[in-house]
């Protein structure tokens, strides 16, 4: 499939449904906005597992009551723009935001019941993302880790395979954590560095 309009989807996703990938684009888009945005001046971080929600949610458990709970699956389409405002407040809480197939952020501020066997990262980042790659491991998942120093990562089978610079600027203060070969693209003032194919087989 040609990527087309998905700028900042992963070489390695590019097999599913289109409308798969646009869900999948909104989240990123939305994690890109959180991790440039922050909240009134402070950085946030936050995670977001994208499908396979009937596998992550047995994985998971809510650290507060969920406020997303109840609420009509319309109301909680990721592309609505009064949910995704909604997302933004809710990222300061602790947890993840879990999106189902069709788009619908089914449950907020989860804890996720991870594991560190066979997961492997570089040192540096932490628990957050070990969660995220843990995740996506367990359950086939996409997960996308937002960094509290404005990172975006994405991790897919345990491994990361993305990550997205929101600010040009800051690409030059940044050492990646990607390891091997890995391919540079520049989108409007983004830079989305992708793990090369060959090496995720």
């Amino acid at each position: 499939m040609d990527r087309g309009d998905f700028d900042f989807i992963p070489h390695s996703c590019l097999g599913e449904s289109s409308e798969k990938l646009q869900h999948l684009e909104q989240v990123i888009t939305l994690a890109i906005e959180i991790a440039r945005e922050g909240h009134e001046g402070k950085k946030v971080g936050t995670i977001f597992t994208v499908f396979n929600a009937d596998e992550v949610l047995p994985r998971s458990r809510c650290m507060i009551l969920d406020p997303l709970a109840l609420h009509e699956d319309h109301k909680k389409q990721i592309d609505d723009p009064n949910l995704r405002e909604t997302i933004k407040e809710l990222s300061l809480l602790d947890g993840a935001f879990v999106v189902d197939d069709h788009g619908v952020v089914v449950s907020a501020c989860r804890y996720l019941d991870v594991t560190v066997e066979g997961i492997d990262l570089s040192l540096g980042l932490g628990s957050r993302h070990m969660a995220a790659a843990s995740i996506s491991k367990q359950t086939d998942c996409v997960a996308v880790a937002v960094s509290e120093s404005s990172i975006v990562r994405i991790f897919i089978d345990g491994r990361m395979v993305s990550e997205i610079i929101p600010e040009i600027w800051l690409f030059n203060k940044y050492s990646t954590h990607l390891e091997g070969s890995y391919s540079k693209r520049s989108y409007n003032d983004m830079t989305v560095l992708d793990k090369d194919s060959e090496e995720l087989r």
